[in-house]
């Protein structure tokens, strides 16, 4: 495995943890996000009936949104810790909270202390991605990180093709506060997993916990032109996932009725990003990941044009079997998208990515979390909203990495 010059070779010459291991314990650390979104969408319903809100109310949307909230505030906070006291101590902290928080949902009485503990437990499901990220780019660096991150990105594209079909097996037996409880117990799995991670942070990288040390570190993201192109197109792009995310359920059941196949078309869709991700990591050994975000941009604008085509000529309410097809191949592209606009937001960031990842993880998953909630909440009877916020921006994120993809490398 191919390693950043600034870092010590800790995965392998420990003799502890091999490549083969490596990417998937990374994919299972980020992927307990996804597990804390994808395994409680089948149980909005339940939500619903629970706490009093109307069959087709977006109100419930919160649960997902709140979430997206929560872990860009967590960002500010676990990535200079984990520049501080290493990476392995501060993952081990986000876990516990993840845990703790997932339990507290579970056990919460009425949908604002639900929302609460969910903005908690994504305060741990932020140390979890922003660390994944950095121990990533503690070792790798370059085309290497993008073809790593587009693997990693593949398995974690797993949990979503099958957990609404397990959520919908738990909340065939169990109550809904079932599908936290399960996320807990994911995340003590994970836990247990990752005692076995080297600290990937050598000693002499780590950087005082200090309030001009942090305030530097967010002026040199904020004026290095590469990072600020590639994590605005990046926040354009969260807020479309964002947005699905947030309405699939909605979208699915109540305006094209299919409340019972959600898991097959959900799942069908993630499995078109899996595919994407995995292409992308095919591509970017070819031909280079500037080269990929070059030749792709437009094809999210392209299939978001003809969701909106689509859509219009349906007032809204289009055959399922042929807008989500397209949706699903519109959609695919963005995963060809999202690792290599990660991965060029920190390649000027070597020295510091801890603090790097969590400051743009931060600005794009809050801008992304604004920007979904927008969207959902315009969404009742129709998906010509949702279609039209795709093709705006997928526009907005070829404007962005256009110029984040011209900057030269360092």
């Amino acid at each position: 495995m191919r390693r950043g010059g600034y870092s010590r070779p800790v995965i392998e010459g420990d003799s502890r943890i091999g490549r083969r291991e490596f990417i998937p314990m990374i994919a299972a650390i980020m992927a307990l996000t996804a597990l804390s979104i994808d395994l409680m969408l089948p149980a909005l319903d339940e939500m619903r009936e629970a706490f009093g809100l109307g069959d087709a109310s977006p109100e419930i949307t919160q649960v997902i949104t709140v979430f997206f909230f929560g872990l860009a505030v967590g960002q500010l906070l676990w990535g200079p810790l984990s520049d501080r006291f290493g990476r392995k101590p501060v993952l081990a902290a986000s876990l516990f909270v993840y845990v703790v928080a997932a339990i507290g949902s579970a056990l919460a009485p009425s949908l604002w202390l639900v929302l609460v503990g969910r903005f908690v437990w994504a305060l741990g499901a932020s140390g979890c991605r922003t660390i994944a990220v950095a121990v990533v780019r503690d070792v790798l660096e370059g085309d290497a990180m993008a073809r790593a991150m587009s693997v990693i990105m593949a398995v974690f594209m797993v949990v979503p093709i099958f957990a609404p079909s397990l959520g919908s097996a738990i909340i065939a037996f169990l109550p809904w506060q079932a599908t936290f409880w399960a996320c807990a117990l994911g995340g003590t799995a994970v836990w247990l997993w990752t005692t076995r991670l080297p600290e990937t942070l050598a000693p002499e990288h780590r950087r005082p916990l200090e309030l001009t040390t942090l305030l530097d570190g967010a002026k040199r993201v904020a004026t290095t032109p590469m990072t600020v192109y590639a994590t605005l197109a990046s926040l354009f792009l969260q807020g479309v996932m964002t947005a699905w995310l947030a309405t699939s359920e909605l979208i699915i059941g109540e305006i094209f009725d299919r409340r019972s196949q959600f898991p097959f078309f959900f799942g069908g869709i993630a499995l078109l990003f899996a595919a994407g991700a995995l292409l992308n990591g095919w591509a970017v050994t070819r031909i280079g990941m500037r080269r990929v975000v070059r030749q792709i941009i437009f094809a999210p604008v392209i299939g978001a044009a003809v969701l909106v085509a689509i859509s219009a000529s349906a007032d809204g309410k289009p055959n399922i079997w042929v807008f989500m097809p397209v949706l699903g191949l519109a959609m695919g592209t963005f995963t060809f998208l999202m690792p290599n606009l990660n991965t060029l937001s920190l390649e000027p960031m070597g020295d510091m990515a801890g603090l790097a990842s969590s400051l743009t993880s931060a600005i794009r998953l809050a801008g992304g979390s604004f920007l979904g909630w927008i969207v959902a909440s315009t969404i009742e009877t129709s998906v010509t909203p949702f279609a039209v916020a795709l093709l705006v921006l997928a526009l907005l994120t070829a404007a962005a990495a256009l110029p984040a993809i011209a900057q030269p490398s360092d």
